[in-house]
């Protein structure tokens, strides 16, 4: 008997066909009509989706689609674009019997009669579930290294840039402070005025460069047993002024939290811009919660961090959040949702970098109108706790040296070399200056009564480290300083070097040199 028009179903000559199919249970393989119902059903589809044949014969095929796709009328577009082209093929989310889901490649094609009218449809339906997540896990791999890639130039790029701005910053600052001195008493208040408004420019200047150095984590760090709840404390009441009236801050921290390895000062910095941007996403005012937990983290863990104790160091508001897009650029330098001339895009980036240096992660996780949380993890210190003590005041007067002594000024920037023979001749000392570790190393062998190298590191041909190493050769007691805009020293530089951050002001020169002098070496 001839088979009814719409009929696709095979007829007892089609005996073979059907035993393929029967034998086939790696693919669903099943006729649809040409309206999308189901008039075929193998046990390959009965495997993969769960429904006997008896439940599912007759129905529409939309029953395998998930609730979102139905409604974006996905099913009949792929019945469209099949009876159109012949042949449509597509990957994506179907559902089971059961109500699980599982990721699927999907060909459709077009049955026609030799008049060319449209009988009905044949689906093919595989299950890669299990390579659509290789293939996410390495799509997600490659994204974190290209995002790793990214950081990486951007840190050494932002690194370098910081690095030539402290130069000028040293000038700069030395140069201001020096004149500061000399005037007073001699002029009026209104020019003294203008020199601390000229002095406190370029103290941000160097805050700004600091900030730059610490997302290349590149700043330098003096990493000791911190208590969480100490600092928080003793910070309170200026973040309090900080954040305005029409914001709460409320604190939560466990009674036997440990202590944890990072710098105090910039750990403050650190909080002290998670607690401003906090403040900026609430703009109607809300709440922002410090808080902090112990956790041992286990190999694998999702921050990518050696296994062991670590404390997160939180700060989350109510603000209004971020998308997707957002978050993904917000550790950036520069990078702000501010506005012109209201942020530099350096704060979370300083803390990414403060993070990092100090052997943990930064976290953040946002959703539009669900505010943000930002969490810092950082390694736990072994040991009791103790309180803090609190950071040096980096704008403390300079006193003259008690004895004078003759030291050899090093840097191949005229200006930071000036400037750094000033301030050392300003302490009472004799100094002599060297444009480059050749012309210091000259001095050195026609000069025997120099106490004390105070030199760049990062010069051509002969850096500080090595010039330092070669002049020990000739002179082992020689004190040496190490100044330097980085963190790291090169490897296989003398860790018993003196070491001077730049930009430093002439109290920090006139600490260094005291340090210096009192080494066993000296």
């Amino acid at each position: 008997m001839d088979r009814a028009a719409g009929d696709i179903r095979p007829s007892e000559d089609d005996a073979r066909y059907r035993l393929l199919i029967d034998a086939i249970h790696d693919y669903a393989i099943y006729m649809l009509d040409p309206t999308g119902h189901v008039s075929s059903w193998n046990p390959g589809a009965q495997r993969f989706k769960g429904y006997e044949a008896h439940e599912i014969l007759g129905r529409h095929f939309s029953l395998f689609y998930t609730d979102e796709d139905r409604a974006a009328g996905l099913p009949e577009y792929n019945l469209t674009r099949a009876a159109k082209d012949g042949r449509y093929e597509s990957e994506g989310w179907r559902v089971r019997r059961d109500g699980g889901r599982f990721w699927a490649h999907v060909v459709i094609d077009a049955i026609r009669d030799e008049d060319g009218r449209l009988l009905g449809f044949a689906k093919i339906t595989r299950d890669i579930t299990e390579q659509h997540r290789t293939r996410k896990a390495l799509e997600q791999a490659q994204l974190a290294l290209f995002q790793s890639q990214k950081m990486e130039s951007i840190g050494q790029l932002t690194g370098g840039v910081a690095h030539d701005f402290n130069n000028l910053l040293m000038a700069i600052l030395g140069s201001l402070e020096l004149v500061q001195k000399r005037v007073q008493g001699r002029v009026d208040a209104k020019t003294l005025g203008l020199l601390d408004n000229a002095i406190q420019g370029a103290q941000r200047g160097a805050s700004l460069t600091r900030r730059m150095l610490a997302f290349a984590r590149r700043q330098e760090l003096n990493t000791e047993p911190l208590d969480i709840p100490t600092l928080v404390h003793d910070m309170t009441g200026l973040l309090e002024r900080s954040i305005g009236p029409h914001m709460e801050i409320v604190s939560r921290f466990p009674a036997d939290l440990p202590r944890v390895l990072s710098d105090a000062n910039q750990l403050e910095s650190a909080l002290m811009n998670l607690v401003l941007n906090a403040r900026d996403a609430m703009p109607e005012g809300g709440r922002i919660t410090i808080a902090a937990f112990e956790k041992t983290l286990a190999e694998g863990n999702p921050l990518a961090l050696p296994p062991g104790p670590y404390c997160c160091l939180s700060v989350a508001d109510t603000g209004v959040g971020m998308d997707e897009e957002t978050l993904s650029h917000a550790v950036e330098p520069f990078f702000t949702t501010k506005g012109v001339g209201k942020g530099t895009g350096l704060g979370l980036p300083m803390v990414h970098g403060l993070a990092e240096q100090s052997g943990g992660r930064l976290r953040v996780t946002s959703r539009p109108g669900q505010g943000t949380t930002a969490e810092m993890w950082l390694p736990t210190a072994a040991g009791p706790r103790e309180a803090l003590g609190r950071p040096t005041d980096r704008l403390a007067r300079a006193e003259p040296h008690p004895h004078q002594l003759k030291i050899l000024a090093v840097d191949d920037d005229a200006l930071v070399l000036m400037n750094t023979a000033a301030m050392l001749e300003d302490l009472g000392h004799v100094v002599l200056e060297a444009d480059s570790g050749a012309r210091a190393l000259e001095i050195l062998e026609e000069d025997a009564s120099i106490d004390l190298i105070v030199t760049d590191q990062a010069m051509p041909n002969m850096t500080g480290a090595q010039l330092a190493e070669t002049a020990h050769d000739l002179r082992p007691e020689l004190a040496v300083i190490l100044a330097t805009g980085y963190a790291e020293l090169p490897p296989g530089a003398d860790p018993s070097l003196g070491r001077l951050a730049k930009p430093f002001t002439q109290a920090e020169l006139a600490e260094a040199v005291d340090r210096a002098m009192e080494s066993p070496r000296a």
